[in-house]
């Protein structure tokens, strides 16, 4: 078992959900934490609770991109990077999802009973999202440790 899968498995020990375990990794990457961001996360988990919408590791590495590279207020610029590096995340994770026809939902991915389906099946898509975050990001020169006042802490 990798470092990285031992990480998911610590936060999802502690009964973190998909999307809030991607978004806890990156802040732990940058060495800061965000129990308020964490927690939010949450609404993004189970295809934000129904099982019909966007799985929650999807929509959990849109919002790690976003933490680096999207728009903070009006003061802000959104980087050059942000919507490329979206569209090649959901390019990628329809593919790796496997699901049919490319659907990128919960149900999709988990089953009718994705809301009370075992987290531990969704460790590897978890642990494989946060990488191809980390790949996207170095691909596009930004630096992952980066902590700045955008992101909160």
């Amino acid at each position: 078992m990798d470092e990285i899968m031992i990480r998911v498995m610590r936060f999802a020990s502690q009964g973190l959900y998909c999307s809030q375990i991607i978004m806890a990794m990156v802040l732990e990457t940058r060495g800061m934490s965000n129990q308020a961001l964490v927690r939010s996360m949450a609404g993004l988990a189970f295809g934000c609770g129904s099982g019909q919408a966007s799985c929650g590791v999807l929509t959990g590495a849109a919002c790690a991109l976003a933490l680096y590279t999207g728009k903070s207020g009006p003061d802000d610029e959104e980087s050059p990077a942000f919507v490329p590096m979206l569209e090649e995340l959901n390019e990628w994770f329809a593919s790796e999802a496997g699901c049919q026809d490319g659907a990128v939902t919960c149900e999709a991915i988990m089953g009718p009973e994705a809301s009370r389906a075992p987290q531990q099946k969704c460790g590897a898509l978890v642990a494989k999202a946060y990488v191809k975050v980390m790949d996207l990001l170095a691909a596009n020169g930004i630096d992952p440790t980066i902590q700045d006042s955008a992101a909160g802490a």
